[in-house]
This record gives structure tokens, sequence and C-alpha cells, in this order.
């Protein structure tokens, strides 16, 4: 039981593994999309997007549902915005660490 529980751990941060996957969810974070909205933001083409909803999707992590000849993608789970908050706040606290660092060097 505790190893599959670390094997969906460990796959649903695999499918975070990836900075356009990562732009998509901080997206679809601020409001559903559909795929040329997402592409329409990151100035990406349609293939690069749509390998990486696919990924994001098989994983269950967003949800695509058809509207007529469109499909609204949306975050499975709410608590991904929260997630992805929490990230930022420790690469923040990262950075501010490393800044530091830098400005302690500089001054010896």
């Amino acid at each position: 039981m505790i190893q599959e529980v670390l094997q969906f751990k460990s796959e649903f941060f695999k499918a975070l593994a990836h900075p356009l996957r990562i732009r998509i969810l901080e997206i679809l974070s601020e409001s559903d999309k559909t795929v040329n909205e997402i592409q329409a933001i990151l100035g990406s083409e349609g293939s690069a997007v749509s390998q990486q909803l696919a990924v994001l999707r098989n994983k269950n992590v967003v949800v695509g549902t058809k509207y007529g000849t469109s499909v609204i993608y949306s975050l499975r789970d709410p608590l991904i915005k929260d997630l992805l908050k929490v990230a930022k706040q420790i690469f923040d606290n990262h950075l501010i660490d490393t800044i530091t660092l830098l400005e302690n060097i500089k001054n010896e």
C-alpha cells in the first residue's frame, strides 16, 4: 500500500516536471481555457501545447470538457493552485537565500 502511494506521488510530480506544463497549470489556475487560448497566452505552437495537455490529462492533473467543437481545459483539483503558490514561495525563499549569500561574498 505504501509503495502504491509513493508511486502515485512520484507520477504526479513527474507530470509537473516540465516548464511548459507548469506554465499551463499557472494559466489554468486563473481560469479554464481552450487550447487556442492557452496557445495565445504562451505564444506557442499548438502541437507543443496539445502534447503537454495530453500528459497532464493522462496523469489526471487537468480535465478537458467538450463544448461543441472546442475542449475547455481546467484543473482537476483546485488545490493545484495552492501547490503552485507554495512552490513559488519556496523558490522565492531559495532566491532570497542565494541573493543574501552573494551579497555576503561581495562584501568580504
